[in-house]
């Protein structure tokens, strides 16, 4: 009798191992699905193996092949949840079905909500809605082929902890969506900072691009040569080109409160220590300051502001450490626990290092040390010496930044978009460019191919596709400049509109930042990109959902007369025009008088007779740039030429 049972538990025990099934990452608790659009659920088993899915009180079949792969095709379902789903012993549970959107592109759109908490602190501290849920791809990078499954990642609900690492872009976009329709959103992040666009593209898709068919061969021969023993000195997909940290003559003892500084050099901070006497030095330097703390602030906790630093950073209060960052972009903001400072003089020491381009604090940033309510500024006289020149650094590889994993072609297409085409999205965002500046003619070319490959990959030709036009970024010009990459960029992203059907493009040519690539301000190209949706996704007919776009430009006299499309109930006529520039041979430009007239902008400069080409917001930073529609919505740059 005992050998009877146990002989049965075992077989039972055999069938149930035999019976396992293994879903993907995005198939799991608390998922958002498609609605109105039909579903595939899919996964692996053993060979001839009968998976069912039972969902909504209804039951769905599929029988395993011989390499174990399995899909059940749903019917639409309406919007609603929370759901189970069970497949076969497996049971998922808090399922909504809503629309799912995919967030994409490099570091601005992956900007997370943590490193906006300046601007949004108190929106992120109520953001409680269970009907938005979320999932983070981690960088993954593979130019051997399509993946089948993301590498990590799991569906959250968003409440003020989870959505700290999530793209800001992405849940201001869903926030507005969700107050608006009262539907669940599912946004599924899979974004790399420093990506180029060549690197979302499928291999099918790069075959009319023979350098890029060359470089992911390369790439391939490079992996197996790596795997036989080669090793290469780069960064993981998704950071930069950094070097090992380097040792150099402070390390261990010039954190130390009690260091000998009597022959450090003094320099004014924040500023590149280029343009502070120092010049185009590299390699690791130490900073010092002492600042004093009332005895009443001194038991906190603090917080230690260093705004952007280039490159990487160590800081110390007091010998103790208190945080460090090894990449330029993200803000420093440093806890300091209770009991670091004390009353009188404390000493801040940060070890900075760079090794290649302009190192430093950047300027116009929080710079300051934070007890309780008080602040006390950090920016002026510190204290400098020179820990390690560059020279003592290893020689940069051929190509430096361009050998990064996030700029070569298919890997990010092959490890983070190929494992979503089973899932059905309602669409795309695509916030990208920063990396592809410089090379506009082939973005012009790359970027409609993206658009037509993951909607041939996703089997929807008429997948909603919205974009965000890249922001004013670097020193504003003094005078209208001849070149600017950023301008002659974002007049490439503008001129993909009539090109394609369902595509949106959000402009945020006022909401950037001079001094950093990764502006703050993502609520409105949220909010814009959500515009774009309503009336492309959603079908409101009667929404303005864009600044004024250029459309033509006639001459009159000794004026150019432009008009626009989008101009909704009128152009804004406020203040005087900025941010226009005439010229007569479309050479050399003068910043141009401009008026309102009607839905037109005429356009003239005395001195310039019989002009031929007007430009607007054209450069780099273009602050000055004003032209609006009455709904406030900012106009995009363009050139008549």
């Amino acid at each position: 009798m005992k050998r009877t049972i146990l002989l049965s538990v075992l077989i039972l025990f055999g069938l149930s191992l035999q019976a396992a099934v293994r879903l993907p990452k995005l198939i799991g608790d608390g998922m958002v699905l498609q609605r109105d659009a039909k579903l595939k659920i899919w996964g692996w088993a053993d060979p001839n193996e009968t998976v069912r899915v039972t969902f909504n009180k209804k039951s769905y079949a599929a029988t395993t092949g011989a390499d174990g792969n399995w899909e059940v095709s749903l019917p639409a379902q309406k919007a609603g949840g929370p759901y189970a789903m069970r497949i076969n012993d497996i049971t998922l549970n808090d399922v909504y079905v809503g629309d799912v959107w995919v967030c994409s592109g490099q570091s601005n759109m992956e900007t997370y909500i943590s490193r906006v908490l300046d601007l949004y602190a108190d929106e992120v501290a109520t953001a409680n809605n269970p009907h938005i849920r979320f999932i983070i791809q981690p960088h993954g990078y593979v130019p051997e082929g399509p993946q089948q499954e993301i590498t990590g990642g799991e569906w959250k609900a968003v409440t003020p902890e989870n959505i700290l690492p999530l793209s800001a872009v992405a849940y201001f976009f869903a926030q507005e969506l969700y107050d608006r329709y009262k539907v669940p959103v599912g946004l599924i992040q899979a974004a790399v900072g420093g990506s180029a666009i060549e690197s979302w593209l499928s291999e099918e898709a790069l075959q009319r691009y023979p350098k890029y068919v060359h470089d992911i061969k390369q790439q391939i021969e490079q992996n197996r040569a790596a795997e036989a023993g080669r090793t290469e000195d780069r960064a993981p997909a998704g950071g930069e080109f950094r070097r090992p940290t380097a040792q150099d003559e402070g390390a261990g003892k010039w954190h130390l409160p009690d260091a000998d500084v009597a022959d450090w050099k003094p320099i004014d901070l924040p500023g590149y220590w280029a343009d502070k006497g120092l010049g185009a030095v590299n390699g690791v330097l130490w900073f010092r300051k002492t600042v004093n703390v009332p005895a009443e602030l001194a038991s906190q906790e603090a917080t230690l502001r260093l705004g952007n630093i280039t490159n990487s950073d160590s800081a110390w209060i007091n010998g103790a450490f208190v945080g460090n960052t090894t990449y330029q972009y993200p803000p420093r903001i440093y806890k300091v626990p209770a009991g670091v400072l004390k009353a009188g003089n404390n000493v801040v020491s940060v070890r900075v290092e760079n090794a290649y381009g302009r190192g430093g604090f950047v300027e116009d940033k929080p710079f300051k040390l934070i007890i309780g309510k008080e602040t006390i500024e950090l920016a002026g006289k510190w204290k400098y010496r020179i820990g390690r020149l560059n020279e003592s650094f290893p020689p940069m590889p051929a190509g430096g930044m361009s050998m990064s994993m996030p700029t070569r072609p298919v890997g990010m297409y092959n490890a983070m978009i190929a494992p979503l085409i089973k899932f059905a999205v309602k669409g795309a965002l695509w916030y990208q460019g920063e990396s592809n500046t410089g090379r506009e003619k082939e973005y012009a070319s790359l970027f409609p191919a993206l658009v037509n490959d993951w909607r041939s990959k996703w089997n929807n030709p008429d997948m909603p596709f919205l974009y965000v036009q890249l922001p004013n970024f670097m020193t504003p010009d003094s005078y209208p400049p001849q070149t600017s990459e950023w301008a002659s960029f974002r007049e490439v992203q503008r001129q993909a509109l009539p090109m394609l059907p369902n595509i949106g493009m959000a402009v945020t040519i006022d909401v950037g930042e001079w001094n950093d690539i990764h502006p703050l301000n993502k609520k409105d190209v949220g909010h814009r990109l959500a515009l774009q949706a309503r009336r492309i996704a959603y079908g409101e007919k009667n929404i303005v959902a864009s600044g004024p776009l250029y459309k033509e430009v006639a001459v009159r006299g000794d004026s150019l007369v432009v008009s626009f499309t989008e101009t909704g109930s009128g152009l804004a006529t406020g203040e005087p025009l900025r941010g226009f520039a005439i010229s007569a041979d479309g050479r050399y430009f003068v910043w141009a008088n401009a008026k309102v007239e009607g839905n037109t902008v005429v356009v003239w400069n005395d001195f310039v007779k019989k002009p031929t080409v007007v430009r607007y917001a054209w450069g780099n930073n273009p602050v000055n740039a004003n032209l609006r529609n009455r709904e406030g919505l900012p106009a995009s740059p363009f050139s008549t030429e």
